[in-house]
């Protein structure tokens, strides 16, 4: 016998352990060599990281993918793995220390701070893989493999190599995000914009003569950071400015300073914005570094990699200059103390014209949580100009698609205004990066040392002493490689010929460029070959508000809570029915719990067939059935299926779970199983029709176990162990299974007939709803001017029609009854006589005046939408909670009108 209940933790422990058993998941089956190759590479977890609502979408579309080119007899490799996570990984070994109270980083050494980084690793850093299979993730675990394994370090190295030998990796001096916290270049994937209340100040700077002498006349620039001042090296204003046209060419001397700049004429100036004049600081910001790239104008950093100010010994600070001894005095000074300093003084030399408060948006490591600072420091770079090219013609030409394909237009705009790569981090964790120097700066680019050693050798006639690079390479380095690189690249393994390139890519939106495009990139130059056909782009998981996720709110909700409470084919479902193309996605318990209950359904389905003598026959032959509500039964599911695995294959997870819901509940449990009822418990029964019935049951909970395992994995395994037993041999596991062929099943007759009879419950249930028939009220119905077909199915069914739709007589006549509501019914019509049942005068009016309040409502609230300071200031969840009320309102106004129009016939 089943267990009354469904529980969720019991079985997934116990399938789990089946799959992992029978090796359910392993890629290139014997039995499937013939098959044709599907293959999915995950989007690498951060070996740091656990389980997030991202992650939980993420797999699950994939895991639907893969689960469902399984059953459809596909070799699916889905391959998994972590990333080393550079930053982050650094960040929570250091943190573990310090929590230790052991020695830092530094005291350490780098030797012995990565062997207690990689025994971290070891111990902790499987969390997220065990919370993916509590998911039910497919993955082929047998070959998860890690960013920094020797054969992917070993692609690395090799790629780092070529890339430079082929002049596309260069080393330069430019500006990068600083997280002076780590002390590390960063991307700008880990920048995070946040607005902040500051000011904007105004700062006089003098404007001089040819030998330097001022002329009393001033150039007034307005600035959020003073204390970059000491490395302004021009003033800018627009070349169309009249304001300043007759200054351009001239000098002005830097206060505090004393440097003599010039006044530049460069577009980048707005002159509606402050005062049309602005400071450039090439080392210090990104646009003046590009100015001053156009203007001749040097970099001066006047900043340390800790973001303290620094003078002394600075070189390029005391070029041209005679600072003055409060400006010497700033060295050392963090760089928000310095900004204080050199506010008071410009403010008592008369130099501080206004203070003006501003909110604006400031750059913080979304990891370290300290400002960014633009800094001017030697790093390594990729010219990625003629790999995006590639890129951008595989798209072009169709080789790889984009879905939603809105999501290509974005991925040219980016490739086609591509700036360089810079992939140096100073880090210790991650690929060091295979450059060596000797003493007299000669750089030897190889991938072990003992071959840059014979490099310096050839180069000098004799050995010589070589230093390492002591920088890591970015993470999205490495990370770029992973569609080739794990399955043996460079080698020419069997599996790189078999399931590379991959098929489709499944990622969240937020990393096309980080990610995407790079893999697109290498892939291409390096194998020849874009490494995926499709890439799937998922949208962002909010709370049920949908306002954005984030532990400041504390508005998280884990996945793993949700496993827990609901178990994982209930988290599952809601995802994939919430995974509409585009739109983001609403989460709360409360979405995850009604798809429990779903599961619960489907589990009492089952135990009701169990009940009612419902069990497989290995005999069973679906196209032989007799009983015309047994076709109609066959043909739905036929339908569904065709439906499901029409959606998952264009990408509308969402649609195939649709299909899927409303098959399993309104179709099997609702109607079949209603309907099914007398002839399963009835007395007086054809032996006949209730053996095909009770075959028909079992065969299409088997079927229903098939269409939802791709979303539900346990409870359908777990399903088809149980009903596996009533069969003479015993069978395999259902993920093993083929998905379910029922195109054959299609009887337009039972359709026609067992659809009518639903669609006529369906509209008399509606009508009486909608009119306010009282639940326990009997009313009789009239078909008018019923043919013969429609007799005969009325008379077949007329105990079916009467227990579900509470009818007190049904009748016919060849016009309908006065005060009645009519309705139309595939062609025929059928009336409610509802006189003396409900006041129909008191009805129409009350339906009005609720018509009148949704038309008002939806007014309201489109004068809100219309608004354009409302769409502006308004927070993007609450513009599309006014937008779902709306619909809503829309919909039941639309309901109240089909109900008025009802009555107006009576």
């Amino acid at each position: 016998m089943m267990d009354k209940t469904f529980n969720p933790a019991a079985v997934e422990a116990r399938v789990s352990a089946a799959w992992e058993e029978g090796e359910a998941f392993r890629a290139g089956r014997p039995e499937r060599a013939g098959a044709e190759p599907f293959s999915i590479v995950i989007p690498p977890p951060n070996v740091t990281g656990s389980l997030h609502m991202g992650h939980a979408l993420n797999n699950t579309i994939q895991d639907i993918l893969v689960r469902f080119e399984r059953m459809r007899g596909r070799d699916v490799l889905w391959q998994p793995g972590t990333d080393h996570a550079g930053i982050a990984t650094q960040m929570v070994v250091e943190r573990k220390l310090m929590e230790t109270q052991q020695p830092g980083r530094r005291e350490l050494g780098r030797e012995e701070f990565l062997r207690r980084v990689w025994a971290w690793k070891e111990e902790s850093g499987g969390t997220i893989i065990g919370q993916l299979k509590r998911l039910g993730a497919s993955c082929d675990w047998s070959r998860e493999r890690f960013t920094m394994d020797e054969g992917l370090s070993r692609a690395v190295l090799k790629t780092f190599v070529d890339l430079h030998a082929q002049g596309l990796i260069y080393r330069d001096k430019r500006l990068v995000n600083w997280d002076p916290k780590f002390q590390t270049a960063i991307s700008d994937l880990e920048v995070q914009q946040i607005e902040v209340k500051g000011n904007l100040w105004h700062f006089d700077y003098p404007v001089v003569d040819e030998a330097g002498a001022e002329t009393g006349a001033i150039i007034t620039v307005a600035t959020t950071r003073p204390e970059t001042m000491l490395g302004d090296t021009a003033v800018a204003v627009h070349p169309d400015d009249e304001r300043y046209r007759d200054l351009v060419g001239q000098r002005v001397r830097l206060p505090l300073v004393n440097r003599l700049i010039p006044i530049i004429a460069d577009a980048y100036s707005d002159p509606e914005k402050g005062t049309g004049a602005v400071k450039i600081t090439p080392a210090h910001d990104f646009n003046d570094f590009e100015v001053g790239r156009r203007n001749g104008c040097r970099p001066i950093n006047v900043l340390d990699p800790e973001a303290r100010i620094q003078i002394a010994g600075n070189a390029d600070f005391l070029e041209g200059a005679a600072p003055e001894a409060a400006a010497l005095a700033l060295d050392g000074l963090d760089r928000f103390e310095a900004r204080k300093a050199v506010v008071a003084l410009m403010e008592e030399r008369g130099r501080l014209r206004l203070v003006e408060p501003n909110t604006h948006a400031v750059p913080h490591g979304d990891r370290s949580g300290v400002v960014i600072e633009p800094y001017l420091t030697d790093q390594w770079y990729v010219n990625v100009k003629p790999l995006a090219e590639r890129a951008l013609q595989a798209v072009r030409d169709g080789k790889t698609r984009f879905v939603p394909d809105n999501y290509e237009k974005i991925f040219f705009q980016w490739l086609e205004n591509i700036e360089p790569w810079c992939v140096s981090r100073q880090l210790w964790w991650g690929h060091q990066i295979p450059v060596w120097y000797d003493s007299e700066g000669g750089i030897f680019v190889a991938e072990s040392e003992a071959e840059a050693l014979a490099q310096a050798k050839a180069k000098h006639g004799a050995d010589v002493a070589l230093t390492r690079d002591p920088d890591v390479l970015d993470t999205w380095f490495s990370s770029a490689l992973w569609p080739f690189s794990t399955l043996g690249w460079p080698d020419k393994t069997p599996e790189l010929a078999r399931f590379y390139p991959t098929n489709t890519l499944v990622t969240g939106k937020d990393i096309i460029f980080f990610w995407v495009a790079r893999m697109m990139m290498m892939g291409l130059h390096l194998t020849d070959q874009a490494p995926f056909d499709t890439v799937y782009l998922h949208t962002l998981v909010r709370d049920e508000k949908g306002a954005k996720m984030s532990k400041s709110k504390g508005n998280v909700v884990d996945p793993v809570d949700l496993i827990d409470r609901f178990g994982a084919d209930a988290l599952r479902f809601t995802l994939a029915a919430l995974a509409a193309p585009g739109r983001d996605i609403k989460l709360g318990p409360q979405r995850v719990e009604g798809y429990r209950n779903f599961a619960t359904k489907l589990w009492n389905a089952a135990r009701f067939a169990e009940m009612n003598g419902c069990e497989l026959k290995a005999d069973y032959r679906p196209e032989a059935v007799r009983e015309t509500l047994n076709a109609w039964a066959l043909t739905e599911a036929a339908k569904a299926v065709a439906e499901v695995a029409q959606a998952i294959t264009v990408y509308r997870f969402n649609d195939a779970a649709a299909a899927a819901y409303r098959f399993v509940w309104n179709v099997f449990c609702d109607w079949y199983l209603e309907l099914a009822k007398p002839v399963l418990q009835g007395e007086g029964v054809d032996p006949a029709a209730r053996a095909e019935t009770q075959a028909t049951v079992a065969f299409l909970i088997d079927q229903i176990a098939k269409l939802l395992h791709p979303f539900m994995p346990f409870l359908t395994e777990e399903l088809w162990a149980i009903k596996g037993q009533a069969l003479p041999t015993s069978r395999g596991l259902l993920a093993l299974e083929s998905w379910p062929e029922l195109s054959a099943y299609q009887n337009a007759q039972a359709e026609a007939e067992i659809g009518w009879l639903v669609d006529l419950i369906s509209e008399i249930r509606s009508a009486r709803s909608e009119t306010n028939v009282p639940a326990g009220a009997q009313v009789p119905l009239v078909l008018v001017a019923a043919d013969a077909s429609v007799r005969a199915r009325v008379e077949r069914w007329s105990e079916t029609l009467t227990r579900l739709a509470r009818l007190s007589e049904i009748g016919f006549a060849e016009a309908a009854p006065k005060n009645a509501v009519q309705l139309l019914v595939r062609g025929s019509v059928a009336a409610l006589p509802l006189e003396g049942i409900v006041d129909l005068a008191a009805e129409v009016a009350r339906l009005k005046k609720e018509a009148g309040k949704a038309r008002a409502e939806i007014g309201k609230i489109e004068g809100k939408l219309g608004n354009a300071d409302f769409l502006a200031r308004a927070p993007e969840e609450v513009v599309d909670e006014q937008r779902e009320r709306r619909d809503a309102e829309a919909a039941r106004l639309a309901k109240i009108e089909e109900a008025l129009a009802r009555l107006s016939d009576a």
